[in-house]
């Protein structure tokens, strides 16, 4: 994860809780390039977020837009 997301993510785990849950992945690992391939990643960071059935919600690429992504994850009850 890019070091000046780190800080921002961390607020957005928090402020979510038990509303959702947030994964970091390593996009140079196996897994990672998998699923960078697979949500079509390009840039670092980049957020996505799913719902239950695993539909995208919000893509984002770039610096984390923390309200947008918390009232992303608490208006839909994303688990």
């Amino acid at each position: 994860m890019c070091l000046v997301a780190k800080p921002i993510v961390d607020g957005i785990e928090k402020e979510i809780g038990e509303n959702g849950q947030v994964l970091r992945i390593d996009v140079k690992s196996s897994l990672g390039k998998q699923l960078a391939r697979r949500y079509q990643v390009s840039a670092v960071p980049t957020i996505v977020i799913l719902d239950g059935k695993g539909e995208t919600l919000l893509y984002q690429s770039g610096p984390p837009d923390k309200d947008k992504i918390v009232n992303t994850v608490i208006n839909n009850q994303v688990r």
